[in-house]
């Protein structure tokens, strides 16, 4: 009996001793990293929490919204710059985020913006693809698809790390990308090659190199569009998407990425305007949805960091008339930040009325301008306040940036079939000749000009445009065209499809293409597609296929290289191609 009870006693004394075992050996949780929103929003200073205190509600919600403005200098009695400039100075907005301009120019507003504001400005824009995206002069990198056909995390690293410092070199210090959305419907309008395609891993792997890049160089980067604007057929600047998932789906497909890039410690987290009526039971937008917002997103996945809004004037959330309504709801869902209103003057006061007549309560007010004044005290440490201007273009675009850029799109070239082996069509091979057709979903002569002079110095080449105007005797000529040269090149330039998802190109566009085989049964026919993968699902007849995921003359001339041989490509496609039914 004794033997017993000291056999239960010293079995209840290991048992008591084995958590903190465990505990002792377990390999230490590493520490996050001062980029990290686990460590910027772990615990709020005395000093914001004092200007907290001092700040009027007015002023509170100001800090909420993120207004914008175009990235030129347009004058002193620019009706938008003096609207903007009465708003800083009054408190209304707490960011601005800039559209189309110049890099001199942004950085002379946005010095300008910053020394009105009695607070640091949150000074942002879209720069998926760099800082080119919005303003001239800076580096044009290629789309995430282009990136993630590359295959290599470091590259997508430097490419963030330099977007950062250009980002930087104008003033701006908060960046609406990356887009970790995984593209899963070829049919999508909106996303395509700006997604790093359809698989979870090289997803997370990518985006989260673009975190690290853009963070750790004292820009915050943002996860969008939440919850998976991927597998959509609808573009929501036009009309409202609706993702067809249930949970489940959700949290074995779209939501990963962006857990994995709340583990990596993004700053900001973009919530899109689309439905998703399995999750939440109705078509209120996600942007608007508490249950995603504040439910999904801040309690279930325990996100820290900002949440904002994609752009309020999008048609899949604004009517015409509703700023009031939607900048409510969009406070009310939990959104920190609201982008980009059509009235943020207007915004500012329904949301000020809101809080006052008891619609909003005033704690969640003051937990999305504690966050704000967080984010604004770690860009203080990282980011000069105002632009030396002087430096401005030696910052723009180094040349270490445009070799990177280059260095990324010859690598993302893709051929994703060449069952005939055309590729490399050697200039010597083709003994008349080569027939190269511009395929165009709109009207423009411009397109392809300096790719027409490329190809013209090394093969003997005619030259077409097919484009939704072509008559019949233009389509006469091209079928005549094309029976008589040694080789035809098709080179698309459609970018994506259209905002309903349907192809652009015409139903004879489509039919010519689908004829050419019988044309040329004999000789090389080699699609290229600067663009979108995807379009090939429409033509499947055609053997030979290269994509570039990008119709920017360096892709261009990449091409060109990969199509007579000085050029290998490496690229892995990063999407599957799905057949289309026509």
């Amino acid at each position: 009996m004794k033997k017993t009870c000291s056999f239960l006693a010293l079995l209840y004394l290991i048992l008591l001793l084995l958590p903190a075992y465990a505990a002792a050996t377990a390999a230490p949780v590493p520490a996050a990293k001062s980029w990290q929103a686990q460590q910027i929003f772990a615990n709020s200073t005395s000093r914001i929490e004092e200007t907290l205190k001092t700040m009027t509600l007015s002023e509170k919600v100001g800090q909420m919204l993120v207004a914008q403005i175009e990235g030129r200098y347009n004058g002193n009695e620019d009706k938008s710059y003096k609207l903007l400039s009465r708003l800083v100075q009054e408190g209304k907005v707490g960011g601005i985020m800039f559209l189309k301009g110049d890099a001199f120019s942004a950085a002379m507003l946005a010095n300008h913006f910053q020394s009105l504001a009695s607070r640091p400005l949150l000074m942002s824009a879209d720069m998926e693809r760099g800082l080119a995206m919005r303003l001239t002069g800076a580096t044009q990198f290629p789309p995430n698809m282009a990136v993630a056909a590359a295959r290599d995390p470091q590259l997508a690293a430097d490419m963030a790390k330099y977007i950062a410092q250009e980002a930087r070199s104008v003033g701006l210090n908060y960046n609406y990308a990356p887009t970790v959305d995984l593209n899963s419907n070829p049919l999508n309008p909106i996303i395509n090659t700006r997604s790093f395609g359809d698989d979870v891993t090289l997803t997370t792997t990518m985006s989260n190199a673009i975190i690290e890049g853009l963070q750790s160089n004292g820009v915050i980067a943002t996860a969008k569009h939440f919850p998976g604007h991927g597998d959509v057929t609808v573009d929501s600047h036009i009309a409202l998407p609706v993702l067809q998932a249930d949970r489940k789906r959700l949290d074995e497909y779209e939501l990963k990425p962006f857990k994995a890039a709340i583990d990596q410690g993004v700053i900001s987290v973009m919530i899109g305007h689309l439905a998703v009526p399995k999750l939440t039971g109705n078509m209120d937008p996600a942007s608007i949805s508490r249950e995603i917002v504040s439910g999904l997103l801040r309690k279930e996945l325990g996100f820290k960091g900002l949440i904002i809004t994609d752009a309020l004037n999008m048609k899949a959330l604004y009517n015409g008339s509703n700023v009031a309504e939607i900048s409510v709801k969009a406070v009310k869902a939990g959104n920190d930040l609201l982008l980009f209103s059509p009235d943020p003057e207007l915004a500012h006061s329904s949301i000020v009325k809101a809080v006052e007549e008891g619609t909003i309560a005033i704690d969640q007010i003051n937990n999305s301008v504690r966050r704000i004044l967080q984010a604004k005290a770690w860009l203080d440490r990282n980011s000069r306040k105002l632009v030396d201007l002087n430096r401005v273009v030696a910052e723009e675009s180094p040349e270490s940036h445009r070799e990177l850029a280059k260095k990324i799109a010859s690598r993302a070239i893709t051929i994703v079939r060449d069952a005939n082996n055309y590729l490399p069509l050697w200039p010597s091979s083709t003994s008349g000749a080569v027939l190269n057709i511009i395929l165009q979903d709109k009207k423009n002569s411009e397109t392809g000009a300096e790719y027409m002079k490329n190809l013209d110095r090394f093969y003997p080449v005619t030259h077409i445009r097919i484009d939704p105007e072509t008559d019949s005797s233009g389509y006469a000529s091209a079928y005549d065209l094309a029976s008589r040269s040694s080789a035809v090149i098709i080179t698309s330039y459609v970018q994506a499809l259209s905002g309903s998802g349907t192809l652009k190109l015409t139903e004879k566009q489509q039919s010519f293409v689908h004829s050419l085989s019988g044309f040329t049964s004999k000789k090389p026919l080699i699609f290229i597609s600067l663009g979108t993968p995807y379009l090939i699902n429409y033509f499947p007849e055609i053997t030979t296929y290269l994509c570039t995921y990008s119709s920017h003359e360096t892709s261009e001339g990449l091409a060109v290289d990969a199509l007579r041989g000085e050029l290998k490509p490496q690229g892995l496609l990063p999407v599957s191609l799905q057949s289309y039914s026509r």
